[in-house]
């Protein structure tokens, strides 16, 4: 019989990072103030953890960051109507970054590419 190679995580040390991830979600309609929140606790936690568990707070960490940068540069663009375009983007990049985390999260597994700018 072959040994399980996923971390073994209880249910409470998956769910903060869990919390993280729809905090992010809830941001796109409380105006980012969740994001805020989200990002100080992954800040908060990420020193206690597993190490699997520490790359889903860097991914969380690189989200808010990335995010926060790409937002600027929308901003910017809108002032000449082409970053109007890129709200939409922005918007389905911060989604499949969330769900994508969540589903690697429970399936006990640190995000695939942590360090990515995109997915």
């Amino acid at each position: 019989m072959a040994m399980s190679t996923s971390p073994v995580a209880t249910k409470d040390e998956i769910s903060v990072p869990q919390i993280i991830y729809v905090l992010y979600l809830a941001g796109l309609i409380t105006a980012n103030v969740t994001l805020l929140i989200g990002v100080i606790m992954a800040y908060v936690y990420r020193g206690d953890a597993s190490p699997w568990l520490k790359e889903h707070y860097r991914y969380q960490i690189r989200t808010f960051w990335i995010g926060t940068l790409y937002s600027i540069i929308a901003f910017i663009l809108s002032l000449i109507l082409v970053g109007i375009l890129i709200w939409p983007l922005l918007l389905v990049w911060l989604i499949v970054r969330c769900v994508i985390g969540l589903r690697d999260l429970r399936r006990r597994q640190p995000p695939a590419n942590p360090g990515s700018w995109l997915w």
